[in-house]
């Protein structure tokens, strides 16, 4: 696997893997007791499973559910068609990149198949079944409240784009029925293990990729010359946990944005720029020139792009984006901005 080398997604074949026997070709098929464990395992360490199986999807589903696990998979892909086909669908559907990606089969010609059109898809011989949560894919460095979450996070965001696909009305009078309430605060003690999780996990609206410790969040978190931030989000359907941070480097005549990202998961709602703006309108408040730390690399052109929608233009210093604009983007109409203590 490229990228982070941890795995977000593991996509589970059905026949063979998940459970003994062929399903189609009427077996008594029985679930696994160690896939049943690792899928728990894996669950409550913040990462989630999804379906890729040839095989009828009304009698597959229903298997699943009188197993009991059939809550644990997103965006199941249950088809006669190509895995690879499935792979890539479930990818989009979740927004996780392929190489956060793993899929693990009993077929060595479907393994290869994947191998040979997904690459940075990391397959697994369902004889893993049993040392799979042990392998340092499935061990996130950190594990955070939201992370126990993240499968009712994503099962929100199933209901809310059902009913955006019901809705008569344009994309923005939909987002208006949201309630949307998107909340920026310094961090307590208490967050900095989710803020951690932030850097080592979003990758696409993400200023330089670069993680950063709790121990070095708590440090910025208490310097005078710095301010951490971390936002929230929520709506009539749920928390989607907290989504954003931001470090800036604070100097009486210059502040550099250090780091800004925000979670992939909330790309559609048109919050993206709201943590930014903050920012954006502090450095102007204070006097100070604003800049960005902005390293590109294959994943973050999303990023790149909001910054310079946001007035960011190339510098003389390697990697540093300075804001040209006195204007600073208002927040979407259809969002109620909140503060922490201490800020406004």
């Amino acid at each position: 696997m490229s990228g982070s080398g941890t795995v977000k997604c593991l996509m589970w074949d059905l026949d063979g893997t998940l459970w003994d026997g062929v399903l189609a070709e009427g077996d008594a098929v029985q679930p696994r007791p160690s896939a049943i464990r690792t899928i728990r395992t894996l669950d409550e360490r913040g990462i989630l499973h999804s379906v890729a199986s040839r095989n009828d999807a009304p009698h597959a589903l229903e298997k699943l559910r009188e197993f009991g696990i059939g809550e644990y998979f997103l965006h199941p892909r249950i088809h006669w068609e190509s895995k690879v086909n499935s792979l890539r669908g479930i990818s989009e559907s979740l927004r996780i990149g392929l190489d956060s990606l793993a899929f693990i089969d009993d077929d060595p010609v479907e393994r290869e198949e994947v191998r040979r059109f997904l690459p940075d898809v990391l397959c697994l011989d369902a004889s893993e079944v049993e040392t799979l949560s042990t392998r340092p894919e499935f061990v996130p460095p950190v594990s955070s409240e939201d992370a126990s979450r993240r499968r009712a996070m994503y099962r929100e965001d199933i209901s809310r784009t059902r009913v955006e696909g019901q809705f008569p009305g344009t994309r923005e009078e939909f987002l208006a029925t949201l309630d949307m309430v998107f909340t920026i605060f310094v961090p307590g003690e208490a967050d900095l293990r989710r803020a951690e999780e932030l850097t080592l996990r979003t990758n696409q609206l993400n200023t330089t990729g670069r993680s950063y410790s709790i121990e070095e969040l708590n440090r910025y978190r208490s310097s005078p010359n710095h301010r951490l931030l971390l936002a929230s989000l929520e709506d009539r359907f749920g928390s989607y946990g907290r989504i954003g941070l931001a470090l800036v480097e604070c100097r009486p005549a210059e502040w550099t944005l250090r780091l800004l990202l925000m979670s992939c998961r909330v790309l559609s709602r048109g919050v993206g720029t709201i943590l930014l703006s903050y920012v954006m309108k502090r450095s102007q408040e204070s006097g100070a020139r604003l800049r960005a730390e902005f390293v590109p690399n294959e994943r973050n052109r999303s990023m790149n792009v909001t910054l310079r929608f946001a007035g960011f233009r190339d510098s003389d210093t390697l990697h540093l984006l300075e804001w040209d604009s006195d204007l600073v983007p208002p927040p979407p109409s259809y969002v109620k901005v909140r503060y922490g203590p201490g800020l406004d």
